[in-house]
């Protein structure tokens, strides 16, 4: 018996280990959540000067909401592939984040997603009413550059497409020189003819690890006492022997 039951014992410790990581998985995710929701739901302070960007951190200074007085580059815009968006409930895709250099009012050059379109039309000339000029006031959301995946496609500067939002990637294709470390996900102001289609944030993360920890501690259970009925079943034959 005693095989047997160092291999239960094994089972049965690694499936309450992993209900145990469940529910701290549990109680980090709602800690995100909440504080997710503090930062989007916060009125928008001043974008840090240049000086300042070296000291902010994804950690500390994503998802704020941001301030600034800024310039878009006329006809300069990149394309990033999205099949839709966990914070943007508005948008269904496939289609393309439209991101857009623009020059702050106080120095610098800073990268902007403007916001969603829809495929057929990533031609700037098919919603031309959408190019913004001049000095505008834009408030949106700091974000930091996503990383690739193990299946993600390599970009093709040549078709001005990318399938992360990596800012500075970008901006070294394109040549648009020393950009922030960050991106702005732009909430407004919403260009004339609705693209690209600007929009806030909302907080939309699943949060199932209650469930998936209960069923890891129920299969615990099940294994246990099914070890435990085999154990009674065999002194009971032993017996009758």
């Amino acid at each position: 018996m005693v095989g047997p039951g160092i291999a239960v014992l094994i089972v049965v410790a690694t499936l309450l280990g992993l209900g145990k990581w469940q529910l701290d998985r549990k109680v980090w995710k709602e800690n995100l959540i909440h504080s997710l929701q503090a930062r989007l739901t916060t009125a928008p302070s001043e974008l840090a000067p240049p000086a300042r960007w070296s000291d902010l951190t994804a950690a500390g200074d994503e998802f704020r909401r941001v301030r600034l007085a800024a310039e878009f580059i006329p006809d300069t815009e990149a394309l990033v592939f999205t099949s839709g968006s966990t914070f943007r409930p508005d948008v269904a895709g496939p289609g393309y984040w439209v991101f857009a250099p623009a020059r702050l009012a106080g120095g610098g050059l800073v990268v902007v997603d403007r916001g969603f379109v829809p495929e057929g039309r990533q031609d700037q000339a098919t919603r031309s009413q959408g190019n913004l000029s001049g000095p505008l006031d834009l408030i949106g959301v700091m974000r930091w550059p996503e990383l690739p995946g193990w299946f993600t496609p390599q970009a093709e500067p040549a078709r001005n497409l990318w399938f992360v939002r990596d800012p500075q990637a970008i901006a070294r294709a394109k040549g648009w020189g020393e950009v922030a470390p960050f991106f702005i996900e732009l909430e407004g102001p919403q260009p004339p003819g609705g693209l690209p289609q600007a929009g806030p944030l909302q907080v939309n993360l699943p949060d199932d690890h209650l469930q998936y920890a209960l069923t890891w501690f129920g299969l615990a259970t099940v294994v246990a006492a099914s070890f435990v009925f085999w154990l009674a079943s065999r002194r009971r034959a032993a017996k009758g022997a």
